[in-house]
């Protein structure tokens, strides 16, 4: 685990990860639960430095969809993923989850992201759901700290400057002409 700056506090058994324990990734991601010949086996849960968790029963290090507690995937505001009974977000019903558990606000006040307030993105970044983005640098920051998150490939660069919130270093919207003399 020194080469992979991962980290374990738990049970061991013939040199491996075996019984309970706690599983650090070198990304913060946090794994919480049974352990089994050096894998994830039993019940555990992946807690993910966002807030978010996933639950599930695991076999040989793969969660297993057919048990009752297989791929929980609990997002940071508790909003939990149902692939069969998702109706968050979807064609229908644009809200955010925020807006679904406190209600719209008043004509003119517009939400544009989930979190109230929006963070600011600085001109000519983007937000992109987990930080801001420099399209420059291909970079992904923290929002508060602007602390390196990730680089961005070249299929996240474009998703990102075609679908996400921009910093606004340009007037949008209409502009007051003058009328001539």
């Amino acid at each position: 685990m020194d080469y992979t700056g991962s980290s374990y506090k738990g049970d061991m058994k013939n040199d491996k990860m075996e019984g309970e324990g706690e599983y650090v990734f070198p990304s913060g991601t946090k794994y919480i639960g049974s352990f089994k010949d050096g894998q994830f086996d039993g019940k555990g849960t992946l807690h993910f430095k966002n807030g978010s968790t996933f639950a599930a029963v695991w076999k040989n290090g793969i969660p297993q969809e057919d048990t009752e507690s297989g791929g929980r995937y609990k997002f940071k505001d508790g909003l939990e993923f149902s692939e069969s009974e998702w109706n968050y977000c979807d064609g229908y019903d644009r809200r955010f989850y925020t807006e679904t558990l406190n209600g719209l606000k008043p004509a003119g006040r517009s939400q544009k992201v989930d979190k109230e307030p929006a963070p600011p993105i600085p001109k000519g970044w983007y937000d992109c759901g987990d930080g801001v983005y420099n399209p420059e640098k291909r970079i992904v920051y923290s929002y508060s700290e602007k602390k390196f998150i990730r680089n961005a490939d070249v299929d996240e660069h474009k998703w990102i400057v075609t679908t996400c919130r921009r910093g606004s270093d340009f007037f949008v919207g209409k502009q007051y002409v003058p009328p001539a003399p």
